[in-house]
């Protein structure tokens, strides 16, 4: 197949024009743009105003003795006291404002120094003022785009803009732009990515009304875009279900279990000083229910032309999406606790981290905190292409709820008993065109699917033990990550046989994978000449 060949990439205008930066609109033209103008306000600005808050507070006594003719201050021997003594009020205001005077000037020549630019093959961030920096990611090896806007940031209609790629701290942070500029620049950095050739910006164009009622419709308005995305293809998140899923988890069980060992040392001791004690945790872990319900607020994942688009968040938010073939595997896992209410949770290994948490404050990998099993069979649907087929779906659903026998999953042998006491039933896998399914837990229940284009290696081990009973272990190698497809006490002869199964679909579709390149159509076959 032939690739088509990028588009002509305008001279970098920093050459021709002794490092001028493009003001045009279009901020993936191949020229150097700046930031949004208020990105020194919100990345450093707001700590002068938090410190200038403190001085003002400790200044409020000594204002009001001075203003009431007071002299309260004079028992306490401060640096406040020692200046007013020595009239060094003068010299230490023209040392704030001479200080504050130069912050701005640092904030204002740093904002001027930091630029971008978006090539047909690079995104290109070069910033600093003494130490230069200069940091380039390929867009070929670009595993998502997250928009995050924090609630300071809405507020004054700017976004920040990470581009993930491959690799231990390689993502590359644009902080901040405008909100409908991060937008489009997505959406120009993924076709860029996708293999097409380069196109015209589409421009955002000023929402109608004043500057208020702008800011109040980007606050209001939806992360997820409907224009782009299927109404079928988008899954949101119930809030009773997400409360439900915060009243029966672990960290729930952990304060029940502190309370109870609380009151029953209050009532053997008698005294009541143990609750104070418990005051640090218990305020923490209600800002940690706080912020798991209100980061997890307005979830919702769908499929667009460009990937999978995840968004979620009441203040601050947060999208971001997933181009196709960058995920590597997917854990679906249901917890003993959430077994009667029939939740699961979804999570992806990918081949980058980015800084950003993800719904409801857990990690970003997870893209799905508690949803039903249609909620996941949806979800499986979108990150899992290749297995949107009515046989794959059912394959899928009963390696979650099967309690195991003869139902497409080859399982562990009766002699796995020993060390798989109660799983050993449903402890299997299976292999179909496009994935292999790992199937695991009977207490806490375990799905791993890994698409047969993303196995990097197979290894199959045996210990003593597993020597002993004829059994064996193997192992998918992908990413690191939260999920480790891995399988023990397996019969050894079918664990050979799966070895080289495997292997050998592992190299046929990574061979024929083009996820990469997902809007390039693939080239049809040459017609066979006629026979004569």
């Amino acid at each position: 197949m032939t690739e088509p060949q990028p588009a002509p990439q305008p001279a970098p205008q920093e050459e021709a024009a002794g490092g001028a930066v493009s003001t045009s609109g279009d901020l993936a033209d191949g020229q150097w743009h700046r930031l949004h103008p208020a990105t020194p306000l919100l990345r450093g600005g707001l700590a002068f105003v938090a410190i200038l808050g403190v001085i003002l507070v400790n200044l409020r006594d000594v204002a009001i003795d001075i203003v009431f003719g007071g002299n309260d201050w004079d028992d306490e021997y401060d640096p406040i006291t020692f200046i007013l003594e020595h009239d060094y009020l003068g010299w230490v205001i023209l040392a704030i404002i001479g200080g504050l005077v130069l912050s701005i000037l640092a904030f204002y020549f740093s904002w001027r120094m930091h630029t971008f630019r978006i090539t047909d093959e690079l995104v290109e961030v070069r910033s600093g003022i003494l130490f230069r920096t200069h940091r380039r990611g390929r867009l070929d090896r670009i595993q998502g785009i997250n928009i995050v806007r924090p609630f300071l940031a809405r507020l004054v209609g700017a976004a920040k803009l990470e581009v993930t790629v491959a690799g231990q701290d390689a993502n590359i942070p644009l902080a901040y732009l405008s909100s409908g500029a991060a937008d489009e620049l997505r959406r120009q950095i993924l076709w860029l990515a996708s293999g097409s050739a380069r196109t015209e910006a589409t421009p955002a164009g000023a929402p109608a009304g004043s500057i208020v009622d702008q800011r109040v419709a980007e606050l209001l308005a939806p992360e997820l875009d409907p224009s782009l995305a299927a109404p079928e293809s988008v899954v949101k998140m119930h809030p009773g279900r997400l409360a439900g899923s915060l009243l029966l988890s672990g960290t729930t069980v952990f304060v029940l279990i502190a309370a109870a060992v609380a009151i029953s040392l209050i009532i053997r001791t008698g005294e009541a000083f143990f609750l104070f004690a418990f005051v640090p945790g218990i305020i923490g872990i209600g800002s940690f229910y706080v912020t798991r319900v209100t980061r997890s607020l307005r979830y919702s994942i769908a499929s667009t032309p460009d990937g999978v688009r995840v968004g979620f968040g009441l203040l601050s938010t947060s999208n971001e999406t997933l181009p196709p073939g960058r995920i590597h595997a997917v854990q679906v896992l249901q917890p003993l606790l959430w077994r009667p209410a029939g939740w699961w949770q979804v999570s992806i290994n990918r081949a980058s981290t980015s800084t950003a948490q993800g719904a409801a404050g857990q990690a970003n990998t997870v893209i799905l905190p508690v949803g039903t099993l249609a909620d996941v069979r949806k979800v499986l649907e979108l990150v899992l292409p290749g297995m949107v087929d009515e046989d794959s779906i059912a394959l899928l659903e009963r390696g979650l709820v099967s309690k195991g026998g003869d139902d497409g999953f080859v399982n562990s042998p009766r002699r796995a008993a020993p060390i798989r006491w109660f799983s050993w039933r449903r402890n299997g896998f299976a292999i179909t065109s496009s994935a292999v399914l790992l199937r695991k837990g009977a207490i806490w229940r375990e799905l791993v699917v890994v698409p047969q284009a993303r196995i990097q290696s197979v290894a199959l081990s045996r210990g003593p033990l597993l020597r002993r009973l004829r059994l064996a272990t193997v192992r998918l190698h992908t990413v690191a990550g939260p999920i480790s497809p891995r399988l023990g006490a397996i019969d050894q002869t079918v664990a050979v046989d799966f070895f080289q199964d495997a292997a050998a679909e592992a190299v046929a579709a990574g061979t024929a994978d083009r996820s990469h390149r997902w809007r390039v159509p693939l080239a049809e076959p040459p017609a066979e000449p006629e026979q004569s």
